[in-house]
């Protein structure tokens, strides 16, 4: 349910803060009682309120960061843009359009009355996809992404409804944790990994005898032991010092601390004027929705 509501959040408040709108003003025009019309004027202002601290919080999340290339970006959260690598390999099937994409969503509703449908099934894609920019690949973990600006498909199969969001190959902008994982950040630890080697040797004991058995009696003294030990140390140096000149593997995931993950058809403008809009029209709506309030209050709003 958390992974759900985290992918359909922002469409949900967009049309949840519309639909309140209009049923709260539905519900006080048909209404001549002050406390009716009072009620209903400080909800929609609240929905108002909520909306646009919504809007301003992802307005400031991708104006306060600049974009990152692939192959410079640091640790952490960051915004990229780039074009997702169309190759057939890392492209998947919508499930109702047939068509290869990146990432889809759906919802399937069945007919409940002539007027109203129930939502039946839901659902997304996991797959992981690559964007690049020029400077390097990276690898985009969809799971539990607020998307925004996806081609929505709506079909019918007699009673039932099938609504479809589908994100293409190409520009696509990210917002998110970047990991690195391989390479100069890969976390070794070299002591389990000298018991672990050490502990191997151990389990051939014919090889570690022909080894280091110096003195030929057939059993590893204590000194004979400690070069053991000496030679599985430089062992292990080496192997680590192989896997960090190794090329890592960049990713970009949800961020563990609940921050905002942003996957997107638009780029970094749009998205920072659609914000920006979207905040001033709740912010106008909010203090229209006040300014009726202290009308209300006054006694001259249904004079």
């Amino acid at each position: 349910m958390r992974f759900m509501w985290r992918g359909w959040r922002s469409y949900y408040l967009d049309c949840l803060g519309g639909a309140a709108y209009l049923l709260l003003l539905a519900v006080a025009a048909q209404s001549n009682n002050l406390r009716v019309w009072t009620v209903c004027l400080a909800l929609a202002a609240l929905v108002s309120l909520v909306a646009w601290a919504g809007n301003y919080r992802r307005n400031r999340a991708i104006a306060d960061l600049p974009t990152s290339r692939i192959g410079s970006a640091a640790q952490g959260y960051v915004e990229l843009y780039g074009r997702a690598v169309p190759d057939p390999e890392h492209l998947i099937i919508s499930p109702f359009s047939a068509v290869r994409c990146v990432w889809y969503r759906f919802q399937v509703f069945q007919r409940h009355d002539r007027r109203h449908w129930r939502l039946t099934h839901e659902g997304a894609s996991h797959e992981t996809f690559v964007i690049s920019d020029g400077s390097g690949q990276c690898f985009v973990d969809p799971d539990h992404a607020e998307v925004i600006g996806p081609e929505r498909r709506v079909s019918y199969a007699g009673d039932y409804k099938r609504v479809e969001e589908i994100l293409f190959a190409g520009s696509i902008y990210v917002l998110g944790e970047f990991t690195t994982v391989g390479g100069v950040n890969m976390l070794l630890n070299q002591r389990e990994d000298v018991s672990e080697l050490l502990a191997e040797w151990k389990r051939d004991k014919a090889g570690l005898l022909e080894c280091f058995d110096l003195d030929g009696n057939g059993e590893i003294d204590l000194k004979e032991w400690e070069l053991a030990r000496r030679a599985a140390a430089r062992e292990v140096e080496r192997q680590h010092r192989e896997l960090r000149t190794a090329p890592g593997v960049h990713v970009m995931r949800a961020p563990a601390d609940g921050r905002l993950f942003l996957l997107s058809s638009l780029s970094p403008q749009r998205l920072k004027r659609r914000y920006l809009l979207l905040c001033w029209l709740h912010g106008l709506v909010f203090v229209a929705l006040m300014l009726a309030l202290l009308r209300l209050q006054s006694g001259r709003f249904l004079a």
